[in-house]
């Protein structure tokens, strides 16, 4: 996890549906922190710092190009 940097936090897994279904789609390596706790307890996600978007080093570029461009869409926001 060492090789891994935290690129964004979500309050709810909701929130980043359709980013992990373009990160699957791009092969880019991610990992969502505290996301099965918060599943569990979701009024608990401030208490656990929210779920943090943590993605490979070798990967972060394309991430964040990739959320960008959902940010620049009319139709789909990142929250």
């Amino acid at each position: 996890m060492e090789d891994f940097k935290t690129i964004a936090i979500f309050t709810f897994p909701h929130e980043y549906v359709v980013l992990r279904l373009l990160f699957d789609q791009e092969e880019i390596q991610y990992v969502f922190l505290h996301e099965t706790m918060i599943g569990v307890l979701p009024f608990h996600s401030n208490a656990f710092g929210g779920i943090r978007l943590q993605v490979h080093k070798n990967d972060i570029e394309r991430a964040i190009k990739i959320m960008n461009n959902l940010n620049d869409s009319a139709d789909l926001r990142i929250v």
